[in-house]
């Protein structure tokens, strides 16, 4: 029965999708005036707006619109200039001065300088600030402590020295600081458009970018054009850029074989196979910066709270079995909360083994011998670190019902889904993370430190609020020592693993494809894979 309709409903798509996209065509065509990529991926954007964004479908578009004062190599996640030519820091890491990139324009034909860098940062740190609107810039609190007036907040202030120099005064050194000012989230906007429209610049975003935003037709497409006055001279190459939602990846895989788009992420593990031995296409498959998981939401009241209940579940999962039949073999199982590809990582920890007799026994240890019932989110749109979360639940459910647990699952659209974990709706939900900028902070603090447990945009899904590991962290963070600060946040997976707060399901090897004739960096970066100011379409 349920095969039945998802055959009904993948071929109605299949309809629907050919008829849209046969008008527009992918690659070069004669109505696209010059070289225009189609991109089909499974979801819509959420929010144009750099910092106030946490889901990928909307990094992917911001991060072609938008600059940042740093980026990363091409090759890997060491930081260097972009918007900022130059900087220093002083001896005691509290006072960071960055020498702005001059001539630089934004979209709107305003100047970039140093007065934009301070109203930028100003707007997300105070929200007194009148243009702090629309949102509260989530990540500026996940990375920087707060905001202004919390005890944690590391930043004491942002101020223009002369019109290409910015100060940056700390209250205490923070290790991550310059990697964390590469992310996407800390894009620099043109102050003019804020001020236009606060609460509607995250519907009509102006950057400094390779692309232009045009236009966004929601749950449909979002189109981008050329900056022909970029900084970066040779860049970008294509004329335009369409961001098409495709939810079904079966769809979504069947256009790209059509030729109707020319990108597509969020494969069926089977369709990467497929993409593979087709020589029209072009598949890559990346190591990725990411972890897929289960959290438990510890702040809703329910057996989950003990933390035996949580060690017991972890015992009854057969992570195995998941990743060869959801995943076809593409990922690994996850040990701790980040992938091994991110520094730091301890490898002295050991993943709870699939053993049902020890969850039962837990179980009964937590007075739970008879089981419970529990209500578990799942999204119902591929992720590139879980390409179908219902699936996975469904696993999950027939496991944990061996030791008497009962799971009904439940699946909302991708922004409905975002908003209710941001706002610790959930029992327990399905979610994951892709690295931002190669720090193990940007694993351990953003996702299970209890200072990003605020809603209604928690990074901290689970909810859950250690003294011990908030104490690690912080001291983590406030070291320039990369061998310290090393040993600091292995000790830091070690309490987690202890506590269970999570069940770490897998890192994922998410694959891309592509036709031939897209040319460029595209996917080889373990953070900046959605770039597209060095693709080229070469027919």
């Amino acid at each position: 029965m349920i095969w039945r309709k998802s055959s009904i409903l993948t071929l109605a798509l299949l309809f629907i999708f050919s008829t849209v996209l046969a008008a527009c065509g992918g690659g070069t065509g004669a109505d696209s005036g010059g070289k225009t990529l189609i991109w089909g991926r499974g979801s819509d954007s959420k929010l144009l707006d750099p910092a106030q964004v946490t889901d990928g479908e909307s990094m992917k578009v911001t991060k072609n619109i938008f600059d940042t004062l740093v980026d990363y190599k091409e090759e890997n996640t060491e930081v260097e200039p972009a918007l900022a030519e130059s900087w220093e820091t002083s001896e005691d890491g509290k006072t960071w001065t960055f020498h702005l990139r001059k001539g630089v324009k934004f979209h709107d034909g305003t100047d970039f300088n140093a007065d934009a860098v301070v109203f930028n940062f100003e707007r997300w740190m105070d929200k007194d600030h009148p243009q702090h609107k629309g949102g509260d810039f989530p990540y500026y609190g996940y990375m920087f402590g707060g905001y202004k007036g919390d005890e944690g907040h590391i930043i004491e202030s942002v101020e223009a020295v002369d019109e290409h120099t910015v100060e940056f005064k700390l209250k205490e050194p923070q290790g991550p600081f310059l990697a964390n000012l590469g992310m996407s989230a800390f894009a620099i906007a043109s102050p003019k458009a804020v001020k236009k429209d606060p609460e509607g610049f995250a519907k009509n975003p102006v950057g400094t970018g390779p692309f232009k935003f045009v236009s966004w037709k929601k749950n449909n497409s979002i189109t981008l054009e050329k900056n022909e006055d970029y900084w970066e001279k040779g860049k970008p190459k294509l004329d335009k850029v369409i961001f098409k939602s495709m939810p079904d990846n079966t769809a979504r895989f069947t256009a790209l074989q059509s030729g109707d788009i020319d990108v597509m992420d969020g494969m069926n593990p089977s369709d990467a196979k497929t993409a593979e031995n087709e020589d029209k296409l072009k598949l890559y498959k990346r190591v990725g910066m990411n972890v897929g998981y289960l959290a438990f939401n510890v702040d809703k009241k329910g057996p989950w709270q003990k933390k035996k209940v949580r060690q017991a579940l972890n015992h009854a999962v057969n992570k195995k079995a998941i990743i060869k039949s959801v995943y076809a073999g593409l990922a690994e199982p996850a040990v701790n909360p980040m992938p091994s590809s991110v520094w730091g990582y301890n490898e002295k920890v050991e993943d709870y083994e699939y053993d049902l007799d020890k969850a039962k026994e837990l179980l009964e240890e937590a007075g739970y011998e008879d089981g419970f019932k529990v209500e578990m989110y799942a999204m119902s749109d591929p992720r590139p670190y879980m390409p179908d979360g219902r699936k996975v639940a469904e696993y999950l459910q027939a496991d944990w019902k061996k030791i008497g647990v009962q799971v009904d699952i439940v699946t909302y659209d991708w922004q409905t889904y975002l908003d209710k974990t941001g706002k610790g709706e959930h029992e327990m939900a399905l979610f994951g993370w892709n690295g931002d900028n190669g720090d193990p902070d940007n694993f351990l603090y953003v996702l299970l430190d209890k200072d990003n447990t605020r809603t209604p945009d928690a990074g901290n899904i689970s909810f859950y609020k250690s003294d011990e590991l908030h104490d690690v962290l912080i001291e983590a963070q406030r070291s320039t020592d990369k061998k310290e600060r090393t040993e600091l946040y292995q000790e830091a997976q070690e309490i987690i693993k202890e506590d269970a707060p999570w069940i770490p399901l897998v890192h994922a090897t998410p694959g891309l494809a592509t036709q031939s004739y897209v040319k460029g960096n595209l996917f080889e970066h373990p953070i900046n894979w959605y770039d597209l100011d060095d693709v080229d379409i070469q027919k």
